[in-house]
């Protein structure tokens, strides 16, 4: 029986854990948007932010949290990257 108040005892619901990889996903997609930007203006710099984007989002879809923007940040990433590439591979026939 209750005490009577009225009120329902709900169970508690448990909390993200405070670890350093409930942070790839934001950073993952920060660095996305930046090589995704970087792309249109610096090729060399969207690489290196597409390929860090990449890298945390692989980081942040093994580790489980924050799983969107870990995909968001992982295809941004790719597009960061390959857009450049595409370039670089059209207009001097490759390496």
């Amino acid at each position: 029986m209750g005490t009577g108040t009225g009120t329902v005892e709900s169970p508690e619901t448990p909390a993200t854990p405070a670890t350093p990889a409930t942070l790839y996903g934001p950073v993952s997609l920060g660095f996305g948007v930046i090589a995704l930007i970087a792309a249109f203006f610096l090729g060399l710099f969207a690489l290196l932010a597409g390929s860090l984007a990449i890298t945390f989002g692989v980081l942040g879809l093994i580790g489980g949290y924050n799983r969107p923007q870990c995909l968001a940040g992982l295809v941004l990433g790719a597009v960061g990257v390959l857009y450049p590439l595409s370039f670089l591979f059209a207009f001097t026939g490759g390496f």
